[in-house]
């Protein structure tokens, strides 16, 4: 993890998508890491098994000490930065992986990810009582569906209110002048919040109509930074860090899952939360993991999958990566139906058409937008 202040922390772990440079957040003996092909058999069995993932990684200390207590294999995480360059490293380097099993890939880079063969088919104990709806690779099995979340802008309810101003609701009301110079997102091309709002405009207004509201949407002056901590911790007024830091920024493109991050880790906790969705701006998102191709402990990989959908870390996760289950059953945190409830009809798209149109949309985007 980031080192940040707790609230930044949790909160970047509610979405957390930033920026990526690999590093170890976990640590592991000497005499615990195999050499290839140590854990298939002939050798010693290789006890550690490393995930790699993006910078929002978390697990409850006793849940992970509990599967490495059961399972004998201790885990090692490189997590740092930003899901779309966290994908785009771990293909540059897929014939000699950081590690063993990738987290974090999502629905709008799934495809890149599988055609360029990251990751090598394993169906995961389990998997049966994961919703057919997120099971996007379903006959494959090249990935494991874990978590689910919607990208939407988000407002600080006190600028609203101390300016006599009704918060936008969906696409339409951001290209509004009275909600000119208030919008902050993330790079489409570095960022996968970003890229899954670009996304939700392509959804809303089809493959001749997103570039002209993109259009309208610099005109009234969006604000464009790298990842999703800058845009949230650093220019989001509405935000534990952005009030420390006199953010100017009013919207962000975050999650619904935000506002009750603000509450639950707010220092003092508020009562309600200081934040809220438009939630006609709300794109579906679907996190993955997979066992990557070239892992030196596939074993300790596939446990490991099955683990991330097994019911402790789906019921933990909530509250350390504040994203919602995919498992049936799995019990969801109080806070979250009352703070940030998942978006009743957000938007969606194919993952063909997403495979079919995704770099050419973000090379029009960012000659359109950041230019």
């Amino acid at each position: 993890m980031h080192n940040r202040t707790v609230v930044q922390t949790v909160v970047a772990a509610a979405v957390g998508l930033g920026l990526i440079t690999l590093s170890a957040c976990g640590s592991s003996s000497s005499d615990d890491t195999g050499g290839s092909g140590s854990a298939s058999g002939g050798g010693s069995r290789n006890k550690t098994v490393t995930l790699v993932s993006h910078g929002s990684w978390a697990v409850s200390k006793n849940v992970l000490a509990d599967f490495e207590k059961q399972s004998g294999y201790r885990v090692k995480v490189l997590a740092d930065g930003d899901a779309g360059q966290a994908v785009n490293k771990a293909i540059l380097t897929k014939d000699n992986p950081q590690g063993d099993v990738f987290f974090g890939v999502d629905n709008t880079l799934l495809s890149r990810a599988l055609d360029n063969g990251l990751f090598q088919p394993y169906e995961a104990k389990g998997l049966d009582r994961v919703g057919e709806q997120y099971q996007l690779d379903a006959g494959k099995h090249r990935v494991t569906p874990v978590d689910f979340g919607d990208i939407c802008v988000n407002y600080d309810k006190k600028y609203f209110a101390d300016h006599d101003l009704a918060p936008p609701a969906d696409f339409g009301d951001l290209v509004k002048p009275e909600y000119k110079n208030l919008l902050v997102t993330e790079n489409a091309a570095t960022s996968s919040p970003g890229l899954g709002f670009l996304l939700g405009t392509a959804a809303k207004y089809g493959d001749e109509g997103w570039q002209d509201y993109w259009k309208k949407l610099k005109d009234n002056g969006v604000k464009v930074v790298d990842g999703w901590e800058q845009a949230y911790n650093d220019e989001f007024s509405g935000s534990a860090g952005g009030k420390k830091a006199g953010a100017d920024r009013p919207l962000v493109v975050s999650y619904a899952s935000s506002p009750p991050a603000e509450v639950i880790y707010g220092d003092p906790k508020p009562a309600t939360a200081p934040t809220g969705v438009a939630t006609g701006t709300c794109f579906r998102q679907i996190e993955f993991a997979g066992l990557l191709s070239n892992a030196r402990n596939s074993e300790g990989g596939k446990a490991l999958i099955d683990f991330l959908i097994g019911k402790a870390f789906q019921e933990d996760m909530p509250l350390n990566m504040f994203v919602y289950p995919v498992v049936e059953g799995a019990a969801v945190p109080a806070e979250f139906t009352r703070y940030g409830p998942a978006a009743e009809k957000p938007l969606t798209m194919a993952p063909g058409k997403i495979a079919a149109d995704r770099d050419q949309w973000v090379k029009s985007w960012t000659s359109l937008v950041l230019k």
